[in-house]
């Protein structure tokens, strides 16, 4: 009762003229970094997809059934053809099985390779030599299999790694997290086998996260190398030949290398990656229809050169970074008031944005359940002052 006559007399009490009251700051949603992402359904669309401004010169007409181009940074895809279509991978799923078994197989480890471990190979696979009875570095074995393409060396690699079956899973669990859903996995090596399919998106995807890894990037770029065979060795050449140069085929200017492949079924097919100055482009060809064997890297070269020139003028088509978890809220600062007649930032029709929307926190004092009880308390206090120096006064 006491309190309650005490806050009924301060309310009474004239107040001094207050200033001008200062304008609410409002309360904006605070973005964590690069939320504004294309619409992935764009690359699920048929035909070529590209957004450039006029006057920018418009990708090469390619024979492939299916391309992709994007940035290896930021995983913007710039452009883009027929980028889900699921098709035959051939080796370049390869770059899937090494993503998914380098972790666990350290590099100098050494290991003698038996009968059993070679059986199994599909006929007319492409090998390194791969013997029994034979010692190898597991270092020795992946570069059989990024510059032989060799099924025999994936074959001893994926029994190392807990056997053919358990490969295929881990490899479908590796694609599935970094959203490569195009993908299904029957035979590590890329030979051909009914159900196996990827895209051109997937095999991207595969290209970019590989040259984050130091010893996929090495071997991927590894032109030459001596395999063993024993007591002596013999030397082994990488059958990408925007890497090596080799077969008529000009070697890219600052190509990382990645993987290719073939089988009847699949046609040729191509993960490259180049970097020119602070860019890095990836691209991703799949079976070329016109221009013999070779065509998979003369287009491949055409796209990293339309690349190079147009990326700093397109805008992404897709992105080939997972679709992100929902952003916990994190305290931060309230934002400054925008500054007069400004306009309000726009966004892209094709673009989704994805925030983390701090509450409604007035002057970014907390949540407004906190405001009466802080009001109470004040005026309390206020009360119980002026009772004592009227008490004083009175004295």
């Amino acid at each position: 009762m006491i309190v309650s006559s005490l806050v009924a007399a301060l309310l009474l009490l004239p107040s001094a003229p207050a200033g001008p009251a200062a304008a609410p700051r409002p309360v904006e949603p605070v973005p964590p970094p690069a939320t504004v992402r294309v619409d992935p359904a764009l690359l699920h669309r048929p035909g070529t997809q590209v957004r450039l401004p006029p006057g920018v010169k418009a990708p090469p007409r390619l024979s492939a059934r299916s391309w992709l181009i994007a940035d290896a940074v930021t995983g913007d895809v710039l452009a883009a053809h027929d980028a889900h279509r699921r098709l035959p991978p051939a080796s370049t799923l390869k770059a899937l099985f090494a993503l998914a078994s380098l972790p666990g197989l350290p590099a100098e480890r050494q290991h003698t390779v038996s009968e059993h471990e070679l059986r199994g190979i599909g006929d007319g696979s492409s090998l390194v030599g791969v013997r029994e009875e034979v010692t190898y570095r597991i270092a020795d074995l992946w570069r059989g299999v990024f510059l032989s393409s060799g099924n025999d060396a994936v074959r001893v690699l994926a029994g190392l790694g807990g056997g053919w079956e358990a490969t295929a899973r881990k490899m479908q669990a590796t694609a599935r997290a970094l959203g490569a859903h195009d993908t299904r996995v029957v035979s590590p090596d890329g030979y051909d086998a009914p159900g196996q399919v990827s895209s051109a998106y997937d095999l991207a995807v595969f290209g970019r996260a590989g040259l984050r890894n130091p010893d996929f990037a090495r071997y991927a770029a590894t032109a030459y190398a001596k395999f063993p065979a024993g007591r002596w060795s013999y030397g082994i050449r990488n059958t990408n030949r925007l890497l090596t140069g080799a077969d008529g085929v000009r070697r890219y200017p600052g190509i990382l290398g990645i993987k290719n492949g073939y089988t009847t079924n699949a046609g040729h097919t191509l993960i490259a990656a180049a970097r020119k100055g602070p860019r890095t482009l990836v691209v991703s060809v799949m079976n070329p229809r016109r221009g013999g064997a070779y065509a998979v890297y003369e287009e491949a070269r055409d796209l990293l050169d339309w690349g190079f020139a147009a990326a700093p003028h397109a805008r992404p088509v897709g992105s080939l970074l997972p679709p992100r978890a929902t952003l916990p809220v994190q305290a931060a600062a309230p934002p400054a008031p925008p500054a007069p007649h400004s306009a309000p930032r726009s966004v892209p029709p094709t673009a989704a944005v994805s925030v983390a929307t701090l509450p409604d926190a007035g002057h970014g004092d907390g949540p407004h359940l906190f405001l009466p009880l802080t009001f109470v308390g004040s005026a309390c206090v206020a009360a119980a002052t002026l009772w004592l120096v009227r008490r004083r006064a009175e004295r």
